[in-house]
């Protein structure tokens, strides 16, 4: 799950339809895009993008497609756009949060144009298609390398507005940051994944060793694999050149939510005499439907927990001197890393020591934030009954943690439609789909319910469930083979008001397992009270190494001993 960045720009956002919907509206008729023949020698496929914003702060085209917060943009598929070609965008391109160009206020804008170049892939499954090859940014369409745009232009918008935009450049490949005496980064092919996909793709890793690496050669060391979003920054935020002490009203705030430290204060803990010597590990995994794989195997992302764990994790074994047992392998990981790191431990539980799992996306497919997909047929609604005949209220995906709703199922399932057909918006929804669901006739994934409707598909559930992505349906089936793997090993922690309902499926697998005595599970579940929020954890990420240190040293006593 991607995390909004305040619950202020959440609230505006959820307001901000609401002011443009103004009762006097303009009917600006169309947009003109043109690849220009400067831009793209030969003809290009992907999704052609307009982006209108009151402000030029910041380009529009990085003002939009977020669902904590967008201008009106609109997007539409080209297939195999010529240079020197226009295409039109008009009152039927369906747009976010406006539908259609003709809702835009009269006004003066800052307009933008984008495309957003799709590769084609020949699939080990037989099937051909079109997506976003991720160029080593984490499938954000808005600043990827290659990606064509057009220069800002200011225009007035009123009835008889056409827009005219040419796309003459091309975005600028992503700026690795250097290696470091501690910060050291890692990236390879993929055989498993490049003869999925037809083409060569590939797999990293960003790791953080301990005081004293390089002068103890023989040393072994335990790793912690840290899931999350793409990203290419240090584990733990760790940041040792910005060496300051925190304001004491933002600390405050702060602890308000969480006790997640600065990177500035885990480093200064990381490198000091007596802490833990372990190595940290985040992963980069990238998809062409998504910034992440969530570390499954997966009909239509492919084999990346097999890339994961036969071809990355004995790579860094090797080069990084890593104890290659499952007790020193331990997981941790937030929102969506908290569910690759539960899903890890319970998928693998023989090569993994143990999770820490933070705010884990739904584990429990009854509680896919607010829909049960099993029994619910709308993902929009609940389901119409005596009660709600006359009166049905919206679903939501997001709220404040004062329980203020913000964005609806249905305004997230636009702004997915906007940013890609079949399933190639490179968000959330289309994200578990792509992880989770089947593949579709058309090569493409099945979705879980209908972008436009809201109507649930009922086979892709059952599909989802039965391939194990359900964690507490599988826990449930297969307890008895996978619970004397993993018992002490599961420690989940969420705020009881997460934005994003994730704390509804966690009670459940709680449940699951304080139940069940054959073995009794001996997991640890702690809630944030109260109204803790998206990204709550209850210590400090060094207080979690200590933590993790001591259970990998018992660990190594009890073999000792034994």
């Amino acid at each position: 799950m991607r995390l909004a960045p305040s619950r202020r720009a959440l609230t505006i956002a959820a307001i901000a339809p609401l002011l443009l919907l103004a009762p006097t509206r303009a009917r600006a008729q169309r947009a003109e895009i043109t690849l220009a023949p400067s831009a793209a020698s030969a003809p290009t496929t992907g999704r052609v993008f307009v982006f209108l914003s009151r402000t030029n702060d910041r380009e529009p085209r990085v003002q939009a497609g977020s669902y904590s917060g967008s201008v009106p943009f609109f997007g539409m598929d080209v297939s195999a756009l010529a240079p020197g070609r226009a295409v039109t965008i008009e009152a039927a391109t369906l747009g976010f949060p406006l539908k259609s160009i003709t809702d835009i206020p009269p006004g003066d804008y800052y307009v933008q144009a984008l495309l957003n170049v799709y590769t084609q892939f020949h699939r080990a499954d037989g099937h051909v298609i079109w997506a976003h090859m991720d160029q080593w940014e984490g499938q954000h369409f808005n600043r990827a390398p290659g990606n064509l745009v057009s220069d800002v232009q200011r225009v007035h918008v009123d009835r008889n507005a056409v827009i005219a935009l040419s796309l003459t450049r091309a975005l600028p490949p992503v700026e690795i940051p250097p290696d470091t005496k501690w910060v050291k980064r890692v990236r390879i092919q993929s055989k498993l994944l490049s003869a999925f996909w037809g083409r060569p793709m590939f797999i990293g890793a960003t790791v953080l060793l301990p005081v004293g690496f390089d002068q103890e050669p023989t040393q072994l060391y335990p790793a912690i694999y840290i899931q999350g979003h793409f990203g290419l920054e240090a584990p733990f935020g760790f940041d040792p050149d910005t060496m300051k002490s925190e304001p004491a009203d933002r600390r405050m705030a702060r602890l308000a939510r969480t006790s997640r430290e600065p990177g500035f204060e885990f480093a200064r803990a990381w490198m000091g005499s007596g802490f833990p010597r372990m190595v940290a590990i985040t992963f980069q995994h990238p998809t062409p439907y998504y910034d992440d794989s969530y570390a499954v195997n997966s009909a239509n992302n492919g084999p990346y927990a097999d890339a994961l764990l036969t071809e990355l994790i004995p790579l860094l074994e090797q080069k990084y001197r890593l104890i290659a047992q499952p007790s020193a392998r331990l997981l941790t990981g937030g929102s969506t890393g908290g569910w690759e790191s539960i899903a890890l431990q319970i998928q693998h539980p023989d090569f993994f020591g143990g999770t820490w799992t933070l705010y884990p996306d739904p584990v429990d497919f009854r509680d896919y934030q607010m829909t049960n997909v099993y029994e619910d047929t709308s993902a929009f609604v609940p389901n119409v009954n005596a009660t709600t005949t006359w009166v049905v209220p919206e679903r939501f995906m997001s709220r404040t943690e004062e329980g203020q709703p913000l964005l609806s199922m249905r305004m997230l399932s636009q702004l997915e439609a906007v940013l890609g057909s079949h399933e190639r918006s490179g968000e959330q929804m289309n994200a578990w789909d792509a992880a989770y669901g089947p593949v579709g006739p058309d090569g493409y994934p099945k979705p879980m319910w209908d972008k436009r409707t809201g109507h649930i598909n009922k086979d892709v559930a059952l599909y989802m469930r039965d391939r194990g992505y359900d964690l507490t349906y599988y826990l449930q089936q297969n307890w008895p083979k996978v619970g004397p793997s993993l018992v002490g090993k599961i420690h989940v922690y969420v705020g009881d008001m997460d934005n994003y309902y994730l704390n509804l499926a966690v009670y459940r697998m709680e449940t699951f397992l304080k139940e069940t005595t054959t073995p009794k599970a001996e997991a640890v579940f702690e809630y944030g009270r109260p109204m803790k929020p998206h990204g709550w954890q209850p210590f400090t990420n060094a207080e979690l190494v200590r933590m993790m240190d001591t259970v990998v040293k018992r660990a190594t006593a009890k073999t000792a001993t034994n």
